[in-house]
């Protein structure tokens, strides 16, 4: 089996994952986590340099990444057990009271992989531009990731942290735009058109790439694309085009999947176009 094929395998089950969570909890966003699956997949399982039994706020000496978009918690939670984090039998504890696992991430019960609690759209580039030129001032060679949504783009501090980590070259950011096009009132053209997300990022000082994100092969070869070129002044910003509810036909083609949970019945539709690879929890 190639390594392709060993990361479609994984982000099936990570799908079939995100699908029992929020069935279990009655609670959740389904669309955004499926059409994330792949770039989740890719990133814990090939392209994040860091030791999952080895995790400190801190993140010395270590890739780091941030989810700006917390309401797509499930796809994450699943990659981070599935990586080693924590144990998979906690992803059954979605949404419960004192559970780690959070509606949205949370720091409060001290998530391993989880460095802030996300969920407040537009925080997050600020958050992971804060941390890339603090590994910058501490000689630090390292990485930081994040991921956001198309939607999110609508928020001013996204356009201030652009600004910031543009004028202060920080080089070894590499973020990613969820552009599904949708977003929890509708398509993001009707709710506030984007316009060019390309040239308005150009236009900002960032290297812009694009890629597919629901393609394994696209997306390791931008990734490392984006890798290969940090420590050029400029930070990196990569628009990925995915499908929400990608991998559930049902779900896909529309936002009203960015937050419901699927019935008894609709889960078990689901879960027969996702066929178990790793071993359910």
């Amino acid at each position: 089996m190639g390594r392709v094929e060993e990361l479609e395998n994984i982000a099936t089950q990570v799908r079939r994952d995100v699908i029992r969570m929020i069935n279990l909890s009655q609670s959740g966003h389904p669309g955004g986590s499926l059409g994330c699956a792949d770039l989740m997949t890719c990133l814990y399982f090939d392209i994040l340099k860091y030791d999952p039994c080895d995790f400190d706020m801190d993140g010395k000496n270590q890739d780091v990444f941030f989810l700006s978009i917390g309401h797509i918690a499930p796809v994450w939670y699943s990659v981070l057990a599935r990586s080693g984090s924590f144990d998979i039998k906690e992803l059954k504890t979605l949404r419960k009271l004192d559970s780690k696992l959070q509606g949205h991430p949370s720091i409060q019960e001290k998530t391993e992989g989880v460095r802030i609690a996300s969920g407040s759209l537009g925080q997050g580039l600020s958050v992971a531009a804060g941390a890339a030129l603090a590994k910058k001032l501490n000689k630090d060679k390292s990485l930081v990731y994040s991921l956001h949504g198309d939607g999110e783009m609508q928020e001013g501090q996204i356009w201030e942290a652009a600004t910031f980590a543009a004028h202060h070259k920080i080089d070894n950011l590499i973020s990613v735009i969820d552009n599904n096009g949708k977003q929890i009132d509708g398509p993001v053209s009707e709710v506030m058109n984007l316009g060019n997300l390309k040239a308005k990022w150009e236009a900002f000082g960032w290297l812009v790439f694009e890629m597919d994100g629901n393609n394994i092969q696209d997306v390791l070869d931008t990734m490392k694309k984006a890798k290969d070129n940090t420590g050029n002044n400029k930070p990196i910003m990569i628009i990925m085009k995915t499908e929400m509810g990608m991998g559930v036909d049902f779900m896909m083609g529309t936002h009203k999947w960015h937050g419901a949970a699927p019935t008894d019945e609709q889960t078990k539709l689901a879960l027969s176009q996702l066929p178990e690879t790793l071993g359910d929890f």
